[in-house]
């Protein structure tokens, strides 16, 4: 299991899962043609996804249609069940800019026959973070840039104030349905522009204070 890259710190944690919300931005999820949804959008990815943003990311030839997304990604530092507001901010550790990688294709078509779209999120690379930055350091104002341009052509620009659900929102669900234990990642939802790559693109990808990094896509 890989531990965790962290700014200006000594510490180690080791991701025991990734979760994910999905359905965060409200223009993201008007461009996917779904609806606001009361409580956020949930799923797992295994820790075997995580790469660093040193890596590449890997196209499996089983797909055709690969999207980028570009998140916030949370660093628990405790484990936390049924938090309150103040537990679940005291439950951050830190924060990083991620890449949620999605199998377009394949989400469609499970969805298509009612089933649970798990390989659309679940494999090799798809899920890369940066190095973290730990909230002595920097604390999170909920107003920073988040961005993602392919070849260096702007796809993804918002900010995180447009998301339905804040951090502490989101550690509060998640507490509520399952302990979040130190070490695990939250990727907390992308805004709208998603959109293919292919091999041979270079994604950039940055969020204002947290971190910026540039990764190629190459061939299976």
């Amino acid at each position: 299991m890989k531990n965790l890259r962290l700014k200006n710190s000594d510490k180690k944690y080791w991701p025991g899962k990734i979760i994910c919300v999905g359905k965060n931005y409200a223009d993201h999820v008007k461009e996917m043609g779904g609806e606001v949804l009361k409580y956020p959008v949930v799923f797992l990815k295994p820790a075997s996804n995580l790469i660093f943003n040193d890596k590449k990311i890997v196209h499996p030839s089983h797909s055709k249609e690969m999207h980028h997304e570009v998140e916030l990604v949370l660093l628990i530092g405790r484990d936390v069940k049924d938090a309150d507001d103040k537990s679940a901010e005291e439950a951050i550790a830190g924060y990083t800019v991620g890449l949620d990688m999605t199998l377009r294709d394949i989400q469609w078509e499970c969805k298509e026959k009612g089933q649970p779209w798990t390989l659309a999120k679940c494999f090799d690379t798809a899920a890369v973070v940066s190095n973290i930055v730990m909230k002595e350091d920097y604390q999170l104002k909920g107003t920073e840039k988040i961005e993602l341009s392919v070849n260096k052509e702007l796809r993804q620009n918002a900010s995180l104030d447009q998301m339905l659900f804040n951090s502490v929102e989101i550690v509060k669900y998640l507490s509520s349905k399952m302990t979040l234990e130190e070490g695990d990642l939250v990727f907390t939802g992308t805004p709208a522009g998603v959109g293919k790559v292919v091999p041979g693109d270079l994604i950039e990808v940055k969020i204002e204070n947290i971190g910026e990094f540039e990764i190629e896509v190459i061939n299976n």
